[in-house]
């Protein structure tokens, strides 16, 4: 990978015609940077720079690892339209569909407002993911667009630097090693590292400096006695030596619990030959040298990588007993491994290696990316989605065999049930026992590489069971789980979801029919892609969405309709009542310039004398009063146009209803004591509900009647002096 700062169109341009033996499209690539340097104009990147500096050396990135012109293109256009005048249509018309479409791909969700800002994180991987589905290239664009912004990531304050840099650590990095783009992934750890862990950084290079000349004199004799004995043996090789990359190398001090100085194999050689033949003949002639170290080889040549890797990895025993690792390929296996899915166009018009050799990406070797994109679908839950897909993309693996030899790849410490729905869902219905290595065992067995693994499977199987999503490890099985309960219980969630739903809606105050109208339910039936309502109801039922989001959005529309009505309500109320002196509810609660106004009070949030409260004006029902602490009217908080200031009447002596949760180690006469400290208060107990935990936790909801505050404080005052409780709370 060459670093290169402000490059040039015309490098770019160069790059390109290095890297193939086509023409280059110089005329396309031109009109590209003009279009951006027009619309970009006089916008600055941090450092002051002209920010076509950035699209340049994005485009260039990409070109050094022989990506095609319409790529180059998107990567020069990559920021037009988040940063520029510049509409997504403008793209399309004057550079077509597909150079639109990757530049779509990489563009932010900037424009769209967001619950949260982990939810449009969020919603961005999944747009890239989704780009990602129709054309690769998408990520190769973002991969490039993170390296440079992390080569000039200096220019950034503290937070910002650690907080791009987690990012790129937790998912930039891994998308890269899961693609096989070597090049890109080890500089976006050192990087990454670098400001993250500044002290380390710094610490490591200052020590594998004072040790580099030694090092490599160590390294460059290995390298001639090899290249001399390869010679002898007739093998055409190329022997090179690199130092390992920062961050593998702390990775190793930490997993290790190592000191640099305990560190030996902080350079490794490289052998290239010409064919897989001469890989294995190249194996032979360094294991005839030098003693390999046990358990240190690996052949990926026989089983590969699912990012496409091919190599043998073996680490052998120098002088002193310092050992040193090896890596063996041939020169196409080499490019991939640099450049992992890059190749597929870097050898489709290139020149690298002559005629003879052609890559195609194999329609298996993106099977992970198939099952992202279907099991992302599912996920309401942000931070579920970004820990899964962090899961995904780390490349920590078993490589198992079916009983005919098969290589199946599955998460580390996945089960028998992972493998077999990694061949067929129907088999992963139908699983019933399996064998490992021709054993019975459990089928929530951890795998481990090598195991050879026989799924039974019987026609009589009433399907998987719900425990099996607390073992399987990979997100293709449990989305496949998932799914099939989601088909076997359709009925029995559309009804579960009818009433979660119909709950809410009299939550909050109105009624099926007020919301119910298709111009209301449409935006939330596209936002969540439900065909019908039955597929809403089954989705809530299930739990894959909840009632609360469904009616949240559908409440958007209805609001707009009805807010301006319920204003002018409000403020023909406070008119007529402006002159009088306001009465209380018949539930003691004054409603700041209405007399005789309906009041309920909130049943989330149960409020009684002596809360801090506030008012919400309902559609229809009068004003619901809630705490001013209650999670709900925080929601609703940015309604500022329908919340009203509400007091409690000094002279009131109505009684209310409140709830109050116990938490105690469970024991004999526990509620008998509890029962009998309230009885020593004037609050009054209307109901007591009791669950024992697994752990032995005693959970007791007591609702009680409270003429104020100081009585109910008074009550879970006296509770939490019960032996065995240590934890007393309102709900």
């Amino acid at each position: 990978m060459s670093e290169v700062k402000n490059a040039t169109i015309q490098e770019v341009i160069a790059k390109r015609k290095e890297h193939s033996k086509r023409h280059v499209d110089t005329k396309l690539i031109m009109k590209a940077y003009n279009y951006a340097v027009n619309l970009h104009g006089d916008q600055k990147r941090k450092s002051g720079e002209p920010y076509i500096i950035h699209p340049l050396d994005v485009a260039y990135i990409l070109a050094d690892i022989g990506l095609d012109d319409k790529t180059v293109c998107a990567a020069l256009l990559h920021d037009v339209v988040e940063d520029t005048k510049a509409s997504q249509e403008d793209i399309t018309k004057d550079f077509g569909q597909e150079i639109s479409d990757m530049v779509a791909g990489v563009t932010k969700l900037s424009k769209i407002s967001f619950a949260s800002v982990e939810e449009q994180q969020v919603e961005n991987y999944r747009k890239m993911f989704l780009a990602m589905g129709k054309d690769i290239r998408v990520i190769l664009i973002k991969l490039a667009d993170r390296l440079h912004n992390m080569r000039t990531l200096k220019f950034l304050k503290r937070d910002r630097q650690i907080a791009i840099s987690k990012e790129t650590m937790d998912l930039y990095a891994p998308l890269a090693n899961r693609l096989g783009l070597y090049s890109l992934k080890w500089e976006l750890e050192d990087l990454a590292f670098k400001y993250l862990y500044p002290e380390e950084y710094h610490e490591l290079v200052e020590g594998i400096n004072k040790k580099r000349e030694e090092r490599l004199k160590f390294i460059d004799k290995i390298m001639n006695d090899i290249r001399v004995s390869l010679k002898k043996q007739r093998i055409e090789a190329e022997v090179t030596g690199r130092a390992k990359h920062l961050y593998s190398i702390y990775r190793k001090m930490k997993r290790d619990n190592k000191t640099l100085d305990q560190i030996y194999d902080l350079f490794a050689l490289r052998i290239l030959v010409n064919s897989v033949k001469d890989c294995y003949a190249a194996l032979g002639v360094v294991h005839e040298m030098y003693s390999p170290m046990p358990g240190r080889f690996k052949d990926y040549i026989a089983v590969p990588k699912p990012n496409m890797y091919q190599s043998i990895h073996t680490t052998l025993l120098g002088e002193k007993g310092t050992p040193f690792e090896v890596q063996i390929r041939t020169y196409q296996m080499h490019h991939i491994a640099e450049y992992g899915i890059a190749a597929h166009w870097a050898y489709k018009e290139a020149s690298y290696f002559g005629k003879k050799q052609s890559v195609q990406v194999e329609p298996d070797k993106l099977t992970w990316l198939r099952e992202t994109l279907e099991w992302q679908k599912d996920m309401e839950n942000p931070q579920e989605f970004l820990e899964t897909l962090k899961t995904e993309l780390f490349e920590d693996e078993v490589y198992v065999f079916t009983p005919k030899g098969k290589i199946i790849v599955l998460p580390r410490e996945a089960t028998p049930i992972d493998f077999a729905y990694n061949i067929h869902a129907e088999i992963g219905h139908h699983m019933t026992g399996c064998k490992i290595n021709s054993k019975m065992m459990p089928i929530i067995t951890p795998l481990k590489s090598g195991d050879i693994v026989e799924i039974i499977t019987s026609d009589n199987s009433q399907g998987p069971s719900r425990d099996w999503l607390k073992f399987v490890k990979s997100s293709s099985a449990k989305n496949k789980i998932k799914s099939w309960f989601k088909k076997a219980q359709r009925s029995e969630n559309i009804e579960k979801g009818k009433d979660l739903v119909e709950k809410e809606i009299k939550r909050i105050g109105l009624t099926h029919a007020d919301l119910f109208k298709q111009e209301y339910i449409d935006p939330m039936m596209n936002k969540y892609n439900y065909k019908d309502l039955d597929e809403m109801y089954a989705a809530v039922g299930f739990g894959a969405n909840s009632a609360f989001k469904v009616i949240s959005r559908v409440l958007q529309e209805y609001r707009k309709e009805h807010v301006e009505d319920d204003i002018e309500e409000k403020m023909e109320e406070l008119a007529k009542g402006k002159n009088k002196k306001t009465k209380p509810s018949n539930l003691g609660v004054v409603v700041k310039g209405i007399d005789n106004c309906l009041v309920k009070l909130a049943k989330c949030c149960n409020p009684v004398p002596g809360d801090e409260i506030i008012g919400y004006i309902t559609k229809g029902r009068g004003v619901s009063v809630h705490r001013k602490d209650c999670t709900n009217i925080k929601n609703l908080i940015s309604e500022e146009n329908r919340m009203i200031d509400v007091e409690w009447y000094d002279e009131n002596k109505e009684t209310y209803q409140t709830d109050i949760e116990i938490r105690s180690n469970d024991r004999t006469g526990l509620l008998l004591d509890i029962l009998k400290e309230l009885g020593t208060t004037k609050a009054k107990i209307l109901g007591v509900n009791t669950k024992t935990t697994k752990e032995k936790i005693a959970i007791i909801v007591v609702t009680l009647q409270v003429e104020s505050l100081d009585e109910l404080n008074k009550a879970i005052k006296v509770t939490r002096k019960v032996n065995s409780v240590y934890e007393v709370r309102r709900i």
